[in-house]
């Protein structure tokens, strides 16, 4: 079976991925990071969701000398001028919570009526230290009053998709895996590995 580097220890995200493939009947193989050791803290001090996507692939594909993806991902709110976005983990300090980060957005968006927002998701694929592709998804919606659900991670509680009026964490895996930003980038990531996965094994440029 083909295998891939999940340049994160994300477990959530590492979990999603590996049902998308599995759903799209793709037979390759998420490699946990933690199966390595010593695999280094990965630097990502771009200013876009896809340089920071690009770093994190080419250091983990350099390290690993094989083929890995990352993704970037955040939130990104029209009244806040696109915050927390590329900072949306660090949003409320290093060790926060996902509450303390749902509590500190929710907080600045008091009175606020535009609330509308967007997570946005970008997936590079990188080999030995070379980025091959990169692919952008973005599902457009509002912010909810107050956090509601519990299927989801990160700001899922507080994010109302367009066209539905429950958040990602009331819909659950079964709706999100169709319709969210990174569903939508990993659906084009998924149609390109397939296209160059080759008759006996491995991709086209390992």
């Amino acid at each position: 079976m083909n295998q891939i580097l999940a340049a994160t220890h994300n477990q959530h995200k590492i979990a999603e991925f590996q049902e998308m493939l599995t759903a799209n009947h793709l037979e390759i193989q998420i490699v946990n990071p933690s199966t390595f050791s010593g695999f280094p803290e990965l630097i990502e001090n771009g200013e876009t969701f896809e340089a920071n996507s690009a770093m994190k692939a080419e250091q983990a594909a350099a390290f690993a000398k094989m083929t890995a993806f990352a993704d970037d991902s955040g939130l990104a709110v029209d009244a806040l001028h696109g915050a927390p976005g590329i900072y949306s983990a660090r949003y409320a300090g290093e060790n926060a919570t996902d509450a303390d980060r749902i509590a500190k957005l929710l907080n600045e968006m008091k009175g606020v009526a535009d609330r509308t927002a967007r997570f946005v998701c970008v997936i590079s694929i990188a080999h030995c230290g070379k980025r091959i592709a990169a692919f952008r998804g973005e599902v457009v919606g509002t912010i909810a009053q107050s956090p509601a659900g519990s299927k989801g991670f990160g700001y899922d509680p507080v994010f109302i998709p367009a066209g539905y009026n429950k958040t990602f964490a009331e819909l659950g895996a079964d709706v999100k895996d169709k319709i969210s930003h990174r569903a939508r980038a990993f659906e084009k990531a998924i149609a390109f590995l397939r296209d160059n996965i080759l008759p006996d094994g491995g991709f086209k440029w390992s």
